[in-house]
């Protein structure tokens, strides 16, 4: 490939939601995966240029999944629906701020530049949408730094059971 890698991770192409083993294993996971990752790319559908707010922002920040995917890994490079790129998280941190309110240094450094509280990473999370409540819980999950089994049927019970499952790491 051009950028010199062999492999490639595509989450939506490569996690079998039929089972429910390896959707809790991914779900647990996929915010150390990030964080190891050595590049993420994003593909923004419905963006032509650059970040503007004359068409609204891009569906992908909105997306619940998608704040750890902005988070963890050290870079994330943004392509337009032309493929073209618009910049990386670095390069764009005034305007990823203003788009989520997370503030640059946690866009810059991920979460070891300072442990936000979990009011912080809900209030980042509070507009954004997932299929599933129980998902918006579970895309947390690694922000919070607590694994837990899935539990799909429990509804918003789902947010209370990462603290219980482990209190110290949520502050």
């Amino acid at each position: 490939m051009k950028e010199g890698y062999e492999w490639l991770w595509i989450d939506t192409c490569c996690i079998d939601k039929r089972s429910s083993a390896e959707l809790s294993e991914a779900i647990n996971s996929m915010y150390r995966w990030y964080r190891n990752s050595r590049v993420c790319y994003t593909y923004l559908h419905d963006n032509s240029n650059k970040f503007g707010k004359s068409n609204g922002w891009p569906e992908w920040f909105v997306r619940g999944w998608t704040l750890q995917e902005l988070i963890a890994p050290k870079d994330v490079q943004f392509f337009n629906k032309d493929w073209v790129s618009i910049g990386n998280k670095h390069s764009l941190a005034g305007v990823l701020e203003q788009i989520t309110r997370i503030p640059r240094d946690v866009l810059r450094d991920g979460l070891s530049s300072r442990r936000p509280s979990v009011a912080q990473i809900m209030s980042w999370a509070a507009d954004r949408i997932t299929t599933r409540v129980e998902d918006q819980a579970y895309s947390l999950l690694g922000l919070f730094g607590v694994n837990m089994p899935m539990l799909y049927g429990e509804g918003k019970k789902a947010f209370r059971r990462p603290a219980a499952r482990n209190p110290s790491r949520i502050q």
